[in-house]
């Protein structure tokens, strides 16, 4: 097999070519899988027998709503279903992936096939659009046959852009969830500890589905967009997360998981100390390095911070505030300024209040960018921007100056809390990034332990002593400050 393929590689060299080794695992992966029965049935059952049930329940649904003048929902549930028949297959068909590197480990069928001149991303990303292409091919399958069937039984398609949505979505979540469970076939030890770790790529594919779900539902078809931009990030850095850190001698040495808490603790705690010898050597020495890290990411989160402001004003314009029904449409300078003088005095309970909010914000972004690589963990920075920028908005309508509302309610706590926020952020983003990048020497575990401890050390030395100063200035200056400005 060996000489096989260097006859291959010396007649296709060429650069443009480089992707043929990949093409050929490709081919052989996939003439193997649709040998086999156990493989064949169930796409072949999918993609049959599940665009059937949802016709029918599209039917039942579109006469039920019919009848009580809830077409709309109608409209809004035929899409959404022919989602589900894409989406279906595909999670089902996701123990092809799983199986694709440990799988031919423990059948002591893969030394053969590492044992060939290939390059490692070569024979990752054979594998990879080998484990993609049935669940792609039952997808559009079943999702061909519904589209046929909502003909049949006179039911309207979906507009052609829904269509072209839903289509990509099926794409990107397709390549989603096999670039994961391919990355997890290549850490796992056995297809036992495979399937167990699959539920980290289907729980949180089944929570973004439902999350379009909600979008497709609310009719807003131009925010569904941004979601498959998302999910398209989020595909990319799966294959590249993939193709870093794949290494075959290290597939070949694995031979068991074992919970070493020591030993990561032990990596942890040298990438957050840096070999300080005391806190002021920790900041003087070993903080900027990690900040000088966080540069490039703390750009890139200061323009979607930018980028949050501006859609929050620009929903200010698509959803004004009822004002004239709440009685706040006659609010100018002076009932500003009453309304703060009859503000209560803060306290040391409300100044913990805020601080802990703030901390709790951020650690939900961390929380977000484990699961995503960081693509989600810049949403509730982005979020909370856009709310701002959406009050400022509908403020601004009121009469009220938004150079004065910015400068009395948000600039005297804000030069410090939307700074540390976007280095928290940042922090985050480059914990999911560094993933993406080969580093010689070092296992995936490694590298994601030293990101972490990246972040400890920006929220230790850096988020929450700055933040217990912003909650300090935000409950006993910032009122006074606004007072000042709105009393006068």
């Amino acid at each position: 097999m060996a000489e096989t393929w260097n006859e291959t590689l010396k007649v296709r060299n060429s650069p443009l070519n480089s992707f043929y080794p990949a093409w050929v695992i490709t081919r052989r992966e996939v003439r193997d899988q649709f040998r086999d029965w156990r493989i064949i049935f169930p796409v072949v059952g999918l993609t049959l027998v599940f665009p059937f049930i949802m016709n029918w329940t599209a039917q039942r649904m579109l006469g039920f709503v019919n009848e009580y003048g809830a077409t709309i929902i109608g409209e809004r549930l035929i899409p959404f279903l022919l989602m589900i028949v894409g989406f279906f297959p595909i999670s089902i068909s996701l123990v092809i992936a799983l199986e694709s590197f440990v799988g031919e480990k423990e059948r002591s069928s893969i030394e053969p096939l590492l044992n060939t001149p290939l390059k490692d991303w070569q024979l990752y990303l054979g594998k990879l659009l080998a484990a993609t292409v049935p669940p792609l091919v039952s997808s559009f399958l079943g999702m061909s046959v519904y589209l046929v069937g909502l003909s049949l039984n006179h039911i309207p398609w979906p507009d052609f852009n829904m269509l072209a949505q839903i289509l990509i979505l099926t794409i990107a979540q397709a390549v989603m969830m096999v670039s994961g469970a391919v990355v997890v076939s290549a850490q796992a030890t056995s297809v036992r500890a495979a399937n167990l770790l699959a539920s980290f790529i289907i729980i949180p594919t089944a929570f973004l589905i439902q999350w379009e779900a909600l979008v497709m539902f609310w009719g807003n078809f131009d925010t569904l967009w941004w979601v498959v931009l998302g999910v398209v990030v989020l595909t990319f850095l799966l294959v590249r997360i993939g193709l870093a850190q794949f290494r075959r001698e290290e597939l070949l040495g694995r031979e068991i998981d074992v919970l070493r808490i020591s030993w990561g603790w032990r990596v942890f705690r040298s990438a957050f100390t840096g070999e300080a010898h005391g806190p002021l050597d920790w900041y003087h020495r070993v903080l900027p390095i990690t900040l000088r890290r966080l540069l490039l990411p703390s750009l890139l989160v200061l323009g979607i911070v930018i980028a949050g402001i501006w859609i929050g004003m620009e929903q200010a314009e698509r959803f004004p505030f009822l004002l004239a029904q709440t009685g706040w449409g006659s609010l100018n300078r002076d009932g500003m300024g009453r309304i703060l003088q009859s503000w209560p005095l803060s306290n040391v309970q409300s100044f913990w209040m805020v601080w802990w909010q703030n901390i709790r914000v951020l650690l939900l972004a961390m929380v977000l960018g484990v699961f995503t690589f960081g693509v989600m963990g810049v949403m509730p920075l982005m979020a909370t921007m856009a709310v701002a920028g959406y009050l400022m908005g509908i403020l601004s309508k009121m009469g009220l100056p938004v150079v004065s509302l910015i400068t009395g309610f948000i600039l005297p706590h804000g030069i410090i809390e939307v700074p540390v926020a976007i280095l928290a952020t940042a922090a985050v983003l480059h914990a999911g990034a560094v993933l993406a990048k080969p580093v010689p020497g070092k296992t995936i575990s490694e590298v994601w332990l030293e990101a972490l401890a990246d972040w400890a050390k920006v929220m230790v030395g850096v988020v929450l002593p700055l933040l217990l100063v912003a909650a300090g200035v935000e409950v006993w200056v910032t009122p006074k400050i606004a007072l000042l400005i709105f009393s006068h």
